[in-house]
């Protein structure tokens, strides 16, 4: 669900037309709907209603602190990979104990950092890693918490950069080698072991893999209650996708029903960590067509947003539906969205049907609230976007525009 909507040729987001934020605001604009994160949430909470459940949002997918926010008060909890977004939950105010620490690198000052917010725990993914954790804890006198990621090696169907549960990616362990780390974190004075994760990629359409890959998980876990100690979390990740095209909607229910029918035997609360289920469909980019250009092969619309704001169409060969803010005639062009950035890849869209536009006109890049912002850069110079949050008729700005004077202002130019 998401609620951006035309109405009378003019696109809303909620109650407010985006033609008067973009006047108020500018652009590049991301422009995100609280009503639509809140119903994502709820839409999934609820489906695991028949299970002790925690919902942590992936903060990378969509770090602003106000979407943070509205999450925490809908009793999220938080996913992090880095120090950095631990920050952003203390900022916050989260609940300390409704976050896991996740990636593949975490240092020692993140350890630490994590350790001294007494977080709910790490998701392990290697064994130099647990005697790092465990070696900082026992400086800090601390025990912390873990689960070993499992990697069940399943093949998601999505695309290679961001599949994460198949034998050659770079994260998790195989199931042999996890019960292994179990039986020596059974046996590190400074680790607790509290559950079991696992994690097979983003945007997954379909639940068969989800299933595979929980039954895998599952049985180690047996084995790990049965020869070596108790388990309190399942965390079964996140990745559930969106539609963005022509995707089959993800089916939550019948998700939640399989996963559900798996584990309850096991007496475990289950973690999940949406990122894109949640904010994807909840967040659109805002961008101005600076210029329409013809050569002997194309059409390009050029806009004022980048690959600086958002890489995915570049990075991923990702597809983002894209329409005029304000749409006024009915004729349809073949053309190529491109950005100002001097590189060929950037591009918002290539070979793209859509409405007729005019220099000075506004577009909307549909689907961009996850991975979008987060993923933008300063390339070329250019200050980041502002971000805006809709609530009913009101909206606010959550992240101010980058000035130039920002781009410069942690640089010394004196030797």
């Amino acid at each position: 669900m998401n609620d951006f909507e035309y109405r009378g040729g003019e696109l809303f987001c909620e109650g407010v037309r985006l033609k008067d934020v973009i006047n108020k605001y500018g652009t590049p604009l991301y422009v995100y709907s609280r009503k639509s994160i809140c119903e994502n949430f709820d839409r999934l909470s609820g489906a695991f209603k028949g299970i002790g459940h925690l919902i942590c949002f992936s903060v990378k997918s969509c770090s602003s602190l106000g979407v943070l926010k509205v999450l925490k008060e809908k009793g999220s909890g938080f996913d992090i990979v880095s120090g950095g977004e631990l920050f952003r939950t203390e900022e916050i105010g989260a609940d300390m104990s409704k976050v896991v620490f996740a990636g593949v690198g975490k240092t020692n000052d993140e350890i630490e950092y994590a350790l001294e917010q007494n977080i709910l725990m790490f998701n392990i993914e290697s064994e130099q890693e647990m005697e790092r954790i465990d070696s900082v804890a026992g400086d800090l006198g601390i025990k912390a918490g873990i689960a070993v990621r499992i990697n069940p090696d399943v093949d998601t169907k999505t695309h290679k950069y961001i599949t994460t549960g198949k034998s050659e990616n770079k994260f998790g362990v195989d199931t042999k080698k996890g019960y292994d780390l179990y039986k020596k974190a059974a046996g590190l004075k400074n680790l607790e072991i509290k559950g079991i994760q696992m994690h097979i990629g983003s945007q997954i359409t379909e639940i068969g893999p989800y299933v595979n890959a929980v039954r895998k998980v599952k049985q180690l876990a047996e084995e790990v209650v049965r020869d070596i100690h108790p388990i309190e979390y399942l965390d079964i990740g996140g990745g559930m996708g969106i539609i963005y095209k022509d995707e089959k909607p993800f089916d939550v229910g019948a998700f939640a029903e399989n996963v559900i029918k798996e584990v309850k035997p096991l007496g475990v609360k289950l973690i999940i960590e949406p990122g894109r289920y949640i904010a994807g469909n909840s967040g659109v980019l805002l961008t101005q067509v600076q210029y329409f250009k013809k050569s002997s092969d194309k059409n390009f619309v050029i806009v004022d947003a980048g690959i600086n704001d958002l890489i995915r169409p570049s990075l991923y060969g990702a597809y983002h539906r894209i329409e005029p803010v304000s749409i006024r005639e009915k004729n349809r062009i073949l053309c190529d969205i491109v950005g100002p950035i001097c590189e060929s890849g950037d591009f918002l869209a290539k070979d793209r049907e859509m409405s007729a536009v005019a220099q000075d006109d506004y577009l909307c890049v549909f689907g961009a609230g996850a991975y979008g912002f987060v993923m933008s850069s300063n390339y070329n110079s250019r200050p980041r976007a502002a971000e805006i949050l809709v609530n009913g008729s009101e909206e606010a700005m959550i992240r101010k525009r980058e000035e130039y004077l920002d781009l410069t202002r942690l640089e010394n130019a004196n030797m």
